[in-house]
């Protein structure tokens, strides 16, 4: 009772205008972005001076969307940068593979093949803005014959047989915003799911590699993997610190034992710092909302 007395006797000795707070830009962006301004609902994910992210997931089903965020996107990386899963994706690579990245965005996945090696890269992404502006980067930095095309994911624009690497990172994840219940995801999710792993193993040579980076957990993600149709081992492994991504290799022509999967130590992945935490960007939006669905 007596400390209760003592703290109210403090506050009301405090001139009132020190009473009074007034959040600053900064403070008003982060409190804005939660709502607790305005008495607004819904959440962004932005930076002071930056372009607010979509307050829906549907939003990444729009192909416009697309257009418009990389008209101003200089750089965005899904599923973390390179250096986080370099340590299992670098065993995979060699000189002369061929190698396929899909939904290239603004991605800067294929610079860094090339500097471990790889020399022959062939990079699509939906977005006709997204291709542009990478044919630009990639001129100014002297970088030529990497093949940048605009093609879907859904209808790959490419012979049988034709490329020993196939790398997602994040774009699958788009396909399942729409997915209802993931124990029973809807049929027209399904389908193209489906379809977009055909066009990967058609694509892929005799012995390829089908790498996808992903939210999506393995007891959701292995069924679709190993659907009928498919030879191909499947195996998982995943990278992060407070939050998972996973990392799947699909091999061509090999089918998973019963104990084939294999989940590396946490204390085989590499620290996330403070700076990449997920609570910070917009891999953390998007992995709730597929989470929440998928739990």
């Amino acid at each position: 009772m007596v400390l209760v007395i003592i703290i109210i006797i403090f506050i009301f000795s405090i001139p009132p205008d020190a009473r009074r707070f007034t959040p600053s830009a900064t403070t008003r962006v982060g409190l804005d972005c939660w709502g607790l301004m305005n008495n607004r609902e819904e959440s962004c994910d932005m930076e002071a001076g930056a372009e607010p992210r979509p307050r829906s997931t549907s939003a990444y089903l729009n192909p416009r969307y697309w257009d418009d965020r990389f008209a101003s996107e200089e750089h965005y990386e899904w599923c973390k940068d390179y250096s986080l899963f370099r340590h299992l994706l670098h065993p995979l690579l060699s000189p002369a593979l061929s190698v396929l990245e899909i939904g290239c965005g603004s991605s800067r996945l294929c610079e860094e093949l090339l500097k471990d090696g790889v020399t022959d890269v062939t990079c699509i992404d939906l977005s006709s803005v997204a291709v542009d502006r990478m044919r630009k980067r990639l001129s100014d930095q002297g970088i030529h014959g990497v093949k940048v095309l605009q093609a879907d994911m859904l209808d790959l624009p490419f012979g049988s047989e034709c490329f020993d690497l196939v790398i997602e990172k994040g774009t699958m994840d788009v396909l399942f915003v729409d997915s209802g219940d993931p124990w029973n995801p809807r049929p027209a999710m399904v389908d193209k799911v489906m379809k977009m792993l055909e066009g990967v193993y058609k694509v892929l040579k005799p012995e390829g590699t089908f790498v996808s980076i992903s939210f999506g957990q393995p007891h959701f993600r292995c069924p679709l993997f190993e659907a009928p149709g498919f030879t191909w081992s499947v195996e998982w492994d995943r990278f992060g610190d407070e939050f998972h991504y996973f990392f799947y290799t699909l091999k061509k022509g090999r089918l998973s034992s019963i104990s084939g999967r294999h989940q590396s130590k946490s204390s085989d992945v590499p620290s996330i710092s403070l700076l990449h935490e997920e609570l910070e960007n917009e891999d953390y939006i998007f992995r709730t909302t597929i989470g929440e669905s998928e739990m």
